[in-house]
C-alpha cells in the first residue's frame, strides 16, 4: 500500500545532477528558439559539466538493481535532450528557413537517439556480467558536443563568419562518429579537469564576445 502512494521514479541525491543537466538542456533549447545563442551555448556547457560528474556521484551510494537501471535510462534520456535536441535546435534556429540545415539537424538527432539507445543495451548487458564502472565507450560519446559546438561558434565569431557550413559539418561528423564502432577510453580525473578547463575557456570566449560585441 505504501508503494502505491509514492511518486514513480527515484529521488535520491544520485540523480539530482542528471535532473539539473536536463533542465539546463531544456533551457538551452528555449534560448536557441529565441535566437539567444550565447545563452544556449552556456546551457550546453552546464549540461556537459553535470553529465561529466553525475556518474561519480551515483557511485558513492549503494544502489539496488532497479535504481541502477533507472539511472542508465534517465542519463541517456537527459543526454538526448541536452546533446541531441539542443544542438539540433541551435543549428535549425541559426539557419532560419534553411531546409538543408533542418534535414542535417534531423539526421544528427536520429544518430544521437540510436547511439544512446544502443548504449543502454550495452550498459545493461555489462552490468549483468560484471561489476564496477565502465572503462571505455563504444562510439564517440554524445557529450563531446558540449565541447565542439561552442568551439565552432567561437571560431566563427572570431572570423566574423556567418556561414552555416561549419555547423552543418559538425553535426554530420559527430553524428557519424556516434555510430562508428570505435572504442574510446573513458577520461579519468585529469581528462575531466582538462575538459572542464576547456569549458571555462569557452564560457570566457562567450563573455568576451558580449563585451566586445563580436
Amino acid at each position: 500500500m505504501n508503494d502505491r502512494k509514492k511518486l514513480l521514479g527515484f529521488y535520491n541525491y544520485t540523480v539530482v545532477l542528471t535532473y539539473v543537466g536536463m533542465l539546463a538542456g531544456f533551457t538551452g533549447i528555449v534560448c536557441a528558439m529565441e535566437r539567444n545563442f550565447r545563452s544556449a551555448l552556456v546551457c550546453l556547457l552546464v549540461a556537459g559539466i553535470c553529465d561529466m560528474f553525475d556518474g561519480a556521484i551515483a557511485s558513492t551510494m549503494e544502489r539496488t538493481a532497479a535504481e541502477k537501471r533507472f539511472g542508465i535510462q534517465i542519463d541517456s534520456l537527459s543526454d538526448l535532450i541536452c546533446f541531441g535536441m539542443l544542438p539540433a535546435a541551435f543549428v535549425c534556429s541559426l539557419g532560419g528557413r534553411n531546409y538543408l540545415c533542418f534535414g542535417i539537424a534531423g539526421a544528427y538527432l536520429l544518430c544521437t537517439l540510436i547511439r544512446l539507445a544502443f548504449f543502454n543495451v550495452l550498459e545493461e548487458e555489462r552490468q549483468n556480467s560484471e561489476s564496477g564502472r565502465r572503462k571505455c565507450y563504444m562510439g564517440m560519446p554524445v557529450t563531446m558536443m558540449a565541447v565542439f559546438l561552442p568551439a565552432v561558434n567561437a571560431a566563427c565569431r572570431w572570423r566574423r563568419s556567418s556561414s552555416l557550413i561549419p555547423y552543418c559539418a559538425l553535426l554530420l561528423i559527430c553524428g557519424a562518429a556516434y555510430l562508428c564502432p570505435i572504442t574510446i577510453k573513458k577520461p579519468k580525473f585529469v581528462g575531466k579537469v582538462v575538459l572542464v578547463i576547456l569549458g571555462v575557456l569557452e564560457c570566457a570566449a562567450l563573455a568576451m564576445s558580449v563585451v566586445w560585441d563580436v
